[in-house]
């Protein structure tokens, strides 16, 4: 049958698209193959891959890479597909054969699409299923933020694209953001819906698609359903052909898989017997031979060239779009359809199979273009050479800004989490190119953990003005709150996971559009574990920020329960990319605050993560400086032990003044009582069993700190929080040791009778020495 196309779109570029098209689907299953029955196996493990995956998005990452992408464009490319995308940048040659002959090895490409272990350009990482969706939305948002503050030109700007399984539409986080993205306009968005209607399990709900399109459009999304190729739609005109629609429409996704599957003498037979009663659908069924009526059936809009071009073009402003492309999973390989397909596996004859059909000679399996002629080799060259999206991996760091000298706050009694308050304005107000740089979020809580001063200083981020109307009336409040383009605060609805999402975009800033933000997110210590996967999400591909979590522990006091954190030290511990500080005096927050900035801007830096309190505590005096460098390390002597010590405290955090206490108490009982503040468990763990593991020369800071004590002397480690975080300090170099700290849910109280009930107090450090000593 003659192909029509739309104006605009050339038969001969429909032609060599849906050769691209083959060519990602032969490399994709290639590259699995090779990886799990060629490559010598060491230990007889499954690699695994998708090759069904991979073959249900092929035609819709061809069109979108090589037709629909421009320059500026960034791409969350769904887990499955990480093969497609290697086959994209092979053609492209971003990608080496080495690379995929080690795909899933050590050191080759990875199972998923990485920023910071491929070495294509990967825009997003994507694993954790549904999260590279959602972030393209915060992306967008981010892009938005650049252009109004003037650190990017409109022209330079691009959509936020994400290709997703029909399967990740289950995942609460995207609609937790869909929610965020309308509240904020989100523009310039693309979601691209691989609809195959298969997932690990099961096949998915017939009628969840109607759902999908009510929900987005009411969140201001347009939706667009490619369900019919042309093949399709073509047939439609024919006599019988509404009988064949509604035939397509009414049948479950369970039974299409199947007869997919079964192939074209089983679509015949039950075609015939549903609807060959109908006027006309008996010759319709005749002018194609079993192949043809297979390939007429699986022509749905998520493989039809001409369909997903059109639509692509359509698609021409800036309004966020949902594109629901209907596929088959495992399309054009000889397990499609089938239920078990996603994980499995081409056997070699099948393979084999497969490399004859394309037309590929045995060992030119790896060639770029084998099989296709020479007839249209320099074409397809050419229009791969000339797509907009084939750019280089970028290791440009985006420009740094000098971080000014941070004051501590002055007062005799403070709490951390009312100095960062006071920093920040501070910053607000001194107008340095770091502070106008600086991007703060929090989920609903701004006020509450001393952001407010902040967001009076520099604004709301608001596409359009926004008046403080209380302020307009005057009505006294403390807030005066106003937003506009201007504005350097984000505030979010009350959903964690959302607040790392945009952590982790706002921190891939430079990476993604070459301007550099530095995100500060606030939000209650223990409601971390609410957006957990989505932290670790962000830390995984190396995005930057500034996490500032309080209240934390039973030193919230009277607001208990669920509100009292524990475990958060822990998760800081064995997050990579995360550097945990709790601070017990403001100037050290001051210190590991100009740190942190610096940090987040270092090439080899990272995110970090301060637990603050709202327990105003007595101030140290300083006599000088020596304790600076400790505290940055991790940790530093407030009391140094004397000669012939027997024991020492280590503290952190909000509890550091009953540590001193007892201290003073012990004074006469125990001569020369070590005092040790601990500022990072984390960063003290990780150098100590780096070195351990290493065997590298020297010890690590907190081995030369407590090689001050003599051998034999004993430990008291106390924190407002799990106690594992710091006892494990007497395994560095074999001291016995006392640990105090939480382990049980909080419970309402004042601080005394809550200090008195988790052994917290002066009393527990002292009853706990003296256990020690067999007291």
């Amino acid at each position: 049958m003659a192909t029509k196309t739309k104006p605009g779109i050339e038969p001969d570029r429909i032609s060599l698209l849906e050769t691209l098209d083959r060519r990602l689907r032969w490399l994709s299953s290639w590259t699995i193959h090779n990886a799990n029955n060629i490559r010598e196996s060491r230990d007889q493990l499954k690699v695994g891959g998708h090759q069904a995956s991979c073959a249900s998005i092929s035609s819709i990452m061809a069109a979108l890479y090589f037709h629909a992408l421009g320059p500026n464009d960034k791409v969350a490319v769904k887990p499955h597909a990480g093969p497609v995308l290697h086959a994209i940048h092979y053609l492209l040659g971003s990608q080496s054969r080495e690379q995929l002959e080690a795909f899933r090895g050590f050191g080759g490409a990875q199972s998923y699409p990485s920023r910071t272990k491929d070495r294509i350009p990967v825009d997003f990482s994507t694993g954790s299923v549904g999260l590279g969706v959602a972030v393209t939305a915060f992306a967008s948002l981010v892009q938005d933020y650049l252009v109004a503050h003037g650190a990017l030109a409109p022209e330079k700007t691009g959509r936020m694209v994400a290709l997703m399984g029909d399967a990740e539409l289950d995942e609460g986080n995207i609609y937790e953001c869909l929610i965020e993205g309308y509240k904020h306009d989100v523009r310039n968005c693309w979601w691209i819906v691989d609809y195959n209607r298969q997932s690990l399990d099961h096949t998915t709900a017939d009628r969840m698609f109607r759902r999908f399109d009510d929900i987005f459009r009411t969140c201001g999304w347009r939706v667009v359903t490619l369900k019919y190729g042309k093949l399709m739609e073509e047939a439609f005109e024919e006599p019988g052909g509404e009988a064949l629609r509604e035939w397509i429409d009414t049948t479950s996704n369970a039974e299409y898989a199947a007869l997919t599957y079964q192939g074209g003498e089983q679509w015949r037979a039950r075609l015939t017997k549903d609807i060959g009663h109908h006027k006309g659908v008996a010759e319709l069924l005749e002018r194609r031979d079993d192949e043809a009526l297979a390939r007429l059936m699986t022509n749905l809009g998520g493989h039809c060239m001409e369909s997903l071009t059109e639509a692509f073009d359509a698609a021409d402003d800036d309004t966020p779009t949902l594109f629901i492309a209907y596929t088959i999973k495992g399309y054009g390989l000889p397990f499609a359809g089938h239920k078990d397909n996603h994980a499995g596996l081409m056997n070699t004859g099948q393979i084999e199979a497969l490399r004859d059909q394309q037309g590929i000679a045995e060992g030119s399996e790896w060639e770029p273009y084998a099989g296709i002629g020479d007839n249209i080799e320099s074409a397809l060259r050419d229009l791969v050479e000339g797509t907009q999206i084939a750019r280089e991996k970028a290791n440009a760091h985006a420009a740094t800004f000098d971080v000014p000298a941070i004051a501590a706050p002055e007062g005799s009694e403070q709490a951390t989490q009312t100095a960062f308050g006071k920093i920040l304005l501070d910053l607000a107000k001194g107008g340095s190119p770091l502070a106008d740089r600086i991007i703060t979020t929090s989920p609903d809580v701004t006020v509450s953990t001393n952001l407010g001063a902040w967001v009076n200083q520099r604004g709301l981020f608001r596409r359009q003005q926004m008046e403080d109307v209380f302020r307009k009336a005057r009505i006294p409040s403390a807030q005066k709150w106003e937003g506009d383009t201007a504005g350097q605060h984000l505030e979010l609805g009350i959903a964690e996971n959302n607040l790392f999402l945009a952590l982790a975009a706002m921190g891939l800033s430079g990476a993604l559009f070459g301007e550099r933000l530095l995100p500060i997110g606030t939000v209650y210590d223990p409601f971390i574990a609410r957006g957990l996967d989505a932290l670790n999400y962000g830390c995984y591909q190396d995005a930057r920020f500034m996490l500032v979590a309080t209240p934390a522990g039973v030193t919230l006091g009277p607001e208990g329960g669920a509100h009292q954190s524990i475990n958060p030290p822990l998760i800081a511990m064995g997050q990579p990319g995360l550097r945990h500080y709790e601070p017990a005096f403001v100037d050290e927050l001051a210190l590991l605050m100009e740190e942190a900035f610096a940090l987040l801007q270092a090439p080899d830096g990272e995110s970090v993560y301060f637990r603050l309190t709202t327990r105003a505590i007595p101030q140290v005096e300083r006599t000088d400086d020596a304790w600076k460098d400790g505290a940055k390390k991790g940790a530093y002597w407030l009391r140094a032990p004397g000669e012939g010590a027997e024991a020492a405290i280590v503290t952190m955090g909000a509890v550091t003044p009953e540590a001193i206490a007892a201290c003073d108490a012990m004074a006469d009982d125990l001569p020369g009582l070590g005092l040790l503040v601990v500022t990072s468990p984390d960063l003290l763990h990780r150098e100590w069993s780096a070195r351990m593991a290493r065997g590298d020369a020297g010890p690590p800071h907190i081995e030369s700190l407590l090689s001050q004590l003599p051998v034999g002397a004993q430990l008291v480690t106390m924190l407002d929080g799990s106690p594992g975080a710091l006892s494990w300090i007497g395994s560095v170099d074999g001291r016995r040791v006392s640990p105090l700290g939480v382990d049980r849910f909080g419970q309402t109280g004042d601080l005394v009778d809550l200090y008195r009930e988790y052994r917290l107090d002066p009393d527990a450090i002292i009853a706990a020495m003296a256990k020690l000593f067999g007291g």
